[in-house]
């Protein structure tokens, strides 16, 4: 996670002093219905690594909003009144009426995940207590709570130069807690990707905001807040907006935007390195340990963008007797008088085999979404629902190996029109393809919140640039051999 996170997003002074009036416009147009109707209250939690700017942050958005209607609660180690009763109890003595927001600092995370930092807790007291934390926010959500969750995120280096810009002997108690912190950045950071997968609900999103540029952070911050109360006052559904695509009139740079789409492949290196992996992958799929793992195979990406070709390069050094090829389409009457993961579980292969989708369950997260089949609510649990379903594969020993192949949109347009033009390949292009690509941003979007909130350290995305054909199918060779060898040689 956090693969977009971590990009330098940014927003020039002038940008953001040009649209300062419009975010306060765009606060109060939100609050002040909340505050008359009293319909519902709202708790917005801000987290994330220490030194990421969550004062100042806050300190904007007190600016911003109406402070008669605002509290900040902060909240550090317990003192005598809170040890002395359960660790829940100084957040619901606190919670805000009807019509009124609070802001939380330390909240429930801050407090457990500095305790597994610190070795406090285990691993296993962790985990119970996500699930108390979930049972708590559902319970709050269903009694007309409106929760936001921020994690603010901060490369290491960048965490490292923000905190040496204040003398150590100088620096506030808080301060000299944040510089402890920084030896524990990698845990830290291991630790709230736990918790963003575990307790990112419909109810109860997550959302990531990178913090590197403190006027974009700020912006993304407000614009989120804003269009999440709107939608609540609106509908009266305990739900929020997915993270914002456009900040302060700047478009928001997923990790699929970065995709270097100019990469290629002479053809005499690509026939060197595509036989190469595919008697790698021949040699890989015949050793003993296979009858130990699964091997599952997912591919998405543009459409033209080549999964078909790159999964007949996989397939080729294979036994055609431990692979199936699930080419995954709209679903049938079967399929839809069930859970959507239902068709998926049945195609799952056994220990030793693989299966290769050529669409999957992301179909919820793509079509789905953009086309309107899946309601919002469905849509935005799906997330959790995939990550969940893909680390059972994984505990279960399987190797999960997801590509996203992606090609420029005049790419997409050549080849469109290559397919009418050919008779034996007519039958590829259909017009649903060219409705599709009429919504080309709309699914760069829901493609960008994809890959930052399902790609796991168990289960990550390998970004492929398909816009030269040998080069994409080479890459999911080599992808596939090293985490089968990976595997394999553990």
């Amino acid at each position: 996670m956090f693969e977009s996170a971590r990009l330098p997003q940014k927003m020039t002074k002038k940008t953001f002093k040009k649209m300062e009036p419009e975010i306060r416009e765009a606060l109060l147009s939100a609050q002040l219905p909340v505050v008359e109707k009293q319909s519902f209250s709202t708790l917005i939690l801000v987290d994330g690594l220490d030194g990421a700017g969550k004062g100042e942050a806050v300190a904007r958005l007190y600016g911003w909003m109406d402070a008669r209607h605002l509290v900040c609660n902060a909240y550090g180690e317990p003192m005598d009144e809170a040890r002395l009763r359960p660790p829940l109890w100084r957040y619901w003595r606190d919670l805000p009426a009807k019509g009124e927001t609070a802001i939380v600092f330390g909240s429930w995370y801050q407090s457990i995940l500095r305790d597994l930092i610190y070795k406090k807790i285990d691993e296993d007291a962790f985990e119970k207590a996500l699930v108390r934390i979930r049972r708590f926010e559902e319970m709050l959500s269903n009694e007309d709570v409106l929760i936001l969750k921020f994690w603010f995120y901060l490369p290491k280096k960048e965490q490292e130069k923000r905190l040496s810009s204040i003398p150590k002997k100088h620096a506030a108690r808080h301060v000299l807690a944040d510089w402890a912190a920084l030896k524990h950045h990698k845990k830290a950071s291991e630790a709230g990707e736990k918790i963003i997968l575990e307790t990112s609900k419909g109810y109860a999103p997550w959302f990531v905001i990178p913090s590197q540029d403190p006027e974009y952070r700020d912006v993304a911050l407000a614009q989120t807040v804003a269009r999440s109360m709107k939608l609540k006052i609106e509908d009266g559904e305990p739900r929020s907006v997915a993270a914002p695509p456009v900040v302060g009139g700047l478009t928001r740079e997923t990790a699929v935007d970065t995709i270097d789409l100019t990469e290629s492949l002479e053809k005499a290196e690509y026939v060197e390195q595509r036989e190469r992996y595919q008697k790698i992958l021949s040699e890989l799929s015949d050793r003993k340990a296979m009858t130990k793992t699964g091997v599952v195979l997912v591919f998405q990406g543009n459409d033209a963008a080549g999964k078909g070709g790159a999964i007949r390069r996989v397939i080729r050094p294979l036994d055609p007797r431990i692979y199936k090829v699930h080419p995954i389409s709209a679903p049938t009457d079967e399929e839809k008088a069930r859970p959507y993961l239902w068709r998926f579980w049945r195609r799952l292969p056994r220990k030793g085999h693989f299966a290769i989708f050529d669409r999957s369950w992301y179909e919820r997260v793509l079509v789905e979404r953009v086309e309107g089949f899946a309601g919002h609510e469905d849509w935005l649990r799906a997330y959790n629902e995939i990550n969940e379903f893909e680390q059972e594969l994984t505990d279960f020993g399987f190797i999960v190996c997801k590509f996203w192949l992606a090609i420029s949109e005049d790419e997409q347009l050549r080849r469109f029109k290559a397919r009418e033009d050919t008779a034996y390949k007519q039958h590829k292009i259909t017009d649903e393809d060219w409705r599709n690509r009429l919504k080309w941003d709309q699914y760069a979007i829901a493609a960008g919140d994809m890959v930052d909130r399902t790609s796991t350290h168990y289960a990550p995305w390998t970004l492929v640039s398909s816009e030269d054909k040998r080069h994409a199918r080479v890459k999911v060779l080599k992808t596939i051999c090293e985490r089968l060898e990976d595997r394999l040689e553990a």
